[in-house]
């Protein structure tokens, strides 16, 4: 059986979860075996139920009180003991924070092989053979798993999320677990109504061309107009122009999105490291010759000032018409 962790965020779900369920379904499908999700958290049966529409028949839903804390260790036994029984050999996590922690400790516990940042279906299963990204996205390796767990983070917006309605089971399951070793010292909410970053479509980002953080309101015009999340380069977040939960590049949030604005970022590799698995990269730089400009799609060379202004008033005419 095939296992999919589908996180979900305050009873919710999103693309990356559906996006998981479409590869975690297809996968299963390659290897002639079944597939089921695994919820861990206050879900509501109709929430769950919803992941049906991509493909899943059955969904275990795991509520235990000592699960409310993401405890890695306590997250990782809930794991191994629901992959006991249900018989599962192969697992899926999105390939973000959370399911990159998890996924090395599952595969450690169950004496598995972990792969990260794969991108597609297995090229063949005997040998098991299958492709992931690497050196930030510049180049692809294949990998061939000789272990019989099998542990996989997939890149975010690599597969795709592919609709195929089917009938859901919902299984209540219990584990047993020892009391959380984690203390919370502090519990701040999360922004609300912003678009998470890793889970974006579209994003906006910013970097030291915007000139100062005072210049910041035509971005975030832009990006809501576009219903787009916002990012920044690393000298602003570092300079606190913006905040460090917008940075990507190597060193920040990694993101696939389907269109990546570049305004006023030069490209440094750093930067690129984070933003190059991009489909569609638009930029605008006063310099000509930016490094930006070579992993462009589009590109503008003129004052981000001046152009965005433009670029409003473009779409909002394209959204009112």
């Amino acid at each position: 059986m095939v296992l999919i962790y589908t996180q979900n965020w305050d009873g919710k779900f999103k693309k990356l979860s559906y996006e998981l369920i479409s590869y975690g379904v297809a996968l299963a499908e390659k290897l002639g075996t079944s597939a089921a999700a695994l919820s861990i958290g206050d879900v509501s049966d109709d929430e769950l139920k919803s992941l049906g529409k991509y493909g899943i028949t059955k969904v275990i839903s795991l509520k235990n009180e000592k699960l409310k804390v993401l405890d890695n260790k306590n997250y990782t036994l809930a794991l191994a003991q629901v992959a006991e029984k249900l018989g599962a050999k192969t697992f899926i996590f999105a390939h973000n924070n959370e399911g990159k922690a998890l996924a090395p400790r599952i595969a450690a516990k169950l004496d598995g092989a972990v792969i990260t940042a794969v991108d597609a279906l297995p090229e063949s299963t005997d040998p098991f053979i299958v492709e992931k990204k690497v050196y930030t996205g510049k180049a692809f390796a294949k990998i061939k798993v000789n272990k019989e767990v099998k542990v996989f983070t997939l890149f975010q917006n690599s597969f795709g999320v592919h609709e195929k309605q089917a009938e859901v089971a919902i299984e209540q399951m219990d584990v047993d677990l020892p009391d959380n070793t984690t203390t919370v010292l502090e519990t701040k909410k999360a922004e609300s109504g912003k678009i998470l970053l890793t889970d974006a479509e579209i994003v906006v980002s910013g970097g030291r061309g915007m000139k100062s953080p005072d210049n910041w309101g035509p971005l975030e015009k832009l990006a809501e107009l576009l219903g787009a999340a916002t990012g920044c380069s690393r000298p602003v977040s570092d300079e606190d122009w913006r905040p460090h939960s917008e940075h990507v590049g190597q060193t920040g949030k990694i993101i696939a999105p389907n269109l990546y604005f570049a305004l006023g970022i030069s490209g440094a590799i750093q930067h690129m490291g984070g933003v190059s698995s991009s489909k569609f990269i638009a930029a605008i730089n006063t310099d000509k010759d930016a490094p930006i400009f070579e992993y462009a799609d589009y590109g503008i060379i003129g004052d981000v000032h001046k152009l965005l202004p433009e670029l409003i008033e473009e779409v909002t005419k394209l959204k009112n018409s």
